[in-house]
This record gives C-alpha cells, sequence and structure tokens, in this order.
C-alpha cells in the first residue's frame, strides 16, 4: 500500500502475535519507521534480534500510563492500537486489569491522538465485544466505544474528521498466542489429553495475515467512526480436534464451558447488522441505516460458512500449526 511508504508508524503492544506481523507487513511497504510499544524488555530484544532492522524503534512503556503514550506517539502518521489483555480465563479471575489497560489504556491511546494528531489510529478489537458476556469482551466493547463515538475525532471546517478512529473486529485468530489452537499444539506435543468444553461449539477462524490486511485497508480506506468486521468461516471445536489430531483414538478431556464463554461467537450483532454495508470481504458498520441491510440477523460463527475438516487441515498447515 503506497500510503505507509515513508510514513513513521507506531504499534502499541508491538510485540505480540499481531503486532509482529504488521511490523514485518509495513516494514515491506517502505515505511520510515516502525514504533514498536510494549511493556516487556525480553520480548523486544528477542524481537530485536529477530528482525535486525535499523527502521523498528522499540520504546518500552504501558498504555496504562498517559504520559509515555503521548511520548511514544508524537510525530507518527498512523497508530495501530493492539495492545490489550485477551485471555478470556485470566480477564475473568482479574476483572479491573482488563479495565485498566483494555479500556482505560484505549482512553489514554485516543486522548494522546487527540494531542499529537496522526492521520488515523486503528484499534484492534474481538467477537467477543459483540454482545458481550465475559469481562475481556465488556472491556473491549467499551474501548470500540470510546473510539467509535463521532465525538472521538475532531473536525475540519467542511466538517470531515480532521483525524480518523476506526476498529476492526476478528474471530479466532488461529496461532495467536493464548488461543485454541496453540494450546491444542502444546498439548499433542505433551501428549496430553485436548481440554474440550462442546464439540458442538463453534468459532471463527482466521489467518494473522489477514488480520493484519483488514487492519491496514481500514487504515487506509476506513471513515471515522466505522467499524470493519472481515467475513471468515468457522468450524467446531469437534472438527478442530479431528483437524490437530495426530491419531483417530487421541484422548480428550471434556471440561464443560467455562464461564463467559458462548457456544456461537457473534461478529456483527441484529443492531450493527442494520447499519452495515458489505464493502467485498468486510462488512463495515457506520453510524446510519443501511438500505437495505446486507442480511438479515446477526453474523454468527453458526450461521457464517462452514469450513470442511479437510479445508481446516489446509487453514492450520497455512498457519503452521500442523504438518
Amino acid at each position: 500500500m503506497k500510503e505507509f511508504v515513508d510514513q513513521d508508524v507506531l504499534v502499541t503492544g508491538g510485540t505480540g502475535s499481531f503486532g509482529q506481523i504488521i511490523v514485518r507487513q509495513l516494514l515491506k511497504h517502505n515505511v520510515a519507521q516502525v514504533r514498536v510499544f510494549s511493556r516487556d524488555e525480553a520480548k523486544q530484544d528477542l524481537m530485536r534480534e529477530r528482525f535486525s532492522d535499523p527502521r523498528i524503534h522499540f520504546i518500552t512503556g504501558d498504555v496504562r500510563d498517559a504520559d509515555s503514550v503521548v511520548s511514544a506517539m508524537e510525530g507518527a502518521d498512523y497508530v495501530f492500537h493492539a495492545a490489550a489483555l485477551k485471555q478470556v480465563p485470566n480477564c475473568e479471575r482479574h476483572p479491573i486489569e482488563a479495565i485498566r489497560t483494555n479500556t482505560l489504556g484505549s482512553q489514554n491511546v485516543r486522548v494522546a491522538a487527540l494531542r499529537c494528531m496522526p492521520k488515523a489510529v486503528v484499534a484492534i478489537s474481538t467477537d467477543k465485544a459483540c454482545s458481550p458476556i465475559n469481562t475481556m469482551g465488556l472491556s473491549k466493547a467499551l474501548m470500540e466505544r470510546i473510539f467509535l463515538q463521532d465525538y472521538a475525532s475532531p473536525r475540519l471546517r467542511d466538517g470531515s474528521a480532521a483525524l480518523r478512529f476506526l476498529c476492526v473486529r476478528y474471530g479466532n485468530v488461529v496461532g495467536s498466542r493464548g488461543s485454541v489452537v496453540p494450546l491444542f499444539a502444546d498439548r499433542i506435543k505433551a501428549g496430553r489429553p485436548l481440554p474440550i468444553t462442546d464439540a458442538r461449539m463453534t468459532r471463527f477462524l482466521l489467518l494473522l495475515p489477514d488480520a493484519v490486511e483488514t487492519a491496514m485497508v481500514a487504515c487506509i480506506h476506513g471513515n471515522q467512526g466505522e467499524l470493519w468486521v472481515r467475513k471468515m468461516p468457522a468450524a467446531t471445536i469437534a472438527q478442530l480436534v479431528t483437524a490437530m489430531s495426530p491419531r483417530p483414538d487421541y484422548p480428550v478431556e471434556t471440561i464443560g464451558v467455562r464461564p463467559g464463554e458462548k457456544m456461537h461467537e457473534v461478529l456483527v450483532n441484529e443492531d450493527e447488522i442494520r447499519r452495515a454495508e458489505e464493502r467485498g470481504d468486510y462488512y463495515v458498520v457506520g453510524a446510519a441505516p443501511a438500505m437495505p441491510p446486507p442480511r438479515a440477523g446477526e453474523y454468527t460463527s453458526d450461521n457464517t460458512h462452514r469450513l470442511s475438516t479437510e479445508d481446516l487441515r489446509d487453514l492450520l498447515r497455512r498457519a503452521e500449526m500442523i504438518a
């Protein structure tokens, strides 16, 4: 994307799974500099060694600290806000920590942007923020409200946004830390049973490069206050077990649905679908009602395209999660 050539880009949470992939993509698009902002010195050292690129500038800081966010953002052209606590069980155990990072930290990013005035800020959200029932989803839903309300951006004389705040919302990103696929892979490597909540449970599945592409497309082509949702397929937990297991009789352990888990995830709810339009591979939710809505009812992991087991294996191979 030519829009990123010679630009200065900040990535909060830049040492995470999403952060490292988008940094690599931005370097391919010939940015002048990528600022990797995170609180983990060890991951920064590993990333510095792995990438070995003078265009990467590592900044140690925390989105919970408003001053450090402003300092990191000054002079940036674009911002991708990926810093988050995202493990559902951990957020259930420590809800105030999820709020401090996912919600209040995002408010710090918004305030810093209003001071530093980059061209656009794209926040990375999750299907769990849609009709949320767990702490992680609730804290991310509040993040979306902070970014997407019309008041969030100052206006130019012609009424257009002087800077654009947008969000992108994903399902389960295959291979990202804390998600079910790496958990299963680690269990199989150790020869331990796979923990099954409910075999009928469905989850959206998306490759990390596709998640990054969504954020970059929204950043360049999105308007102030829009929520971009990539259309994506889904599979059942039973299919995932079959696709990943090294043999048909690999042991499983039924643990039941945990607090804060849904049987089927929702990416666009009934209210949002009335304000959405289809743009190729995306649903884009705005403030105005769509005429007509792009589909009837909400968009869920139960009514999207269902992967076959062989298609699922191909997806896992592309993510390098199975041989």
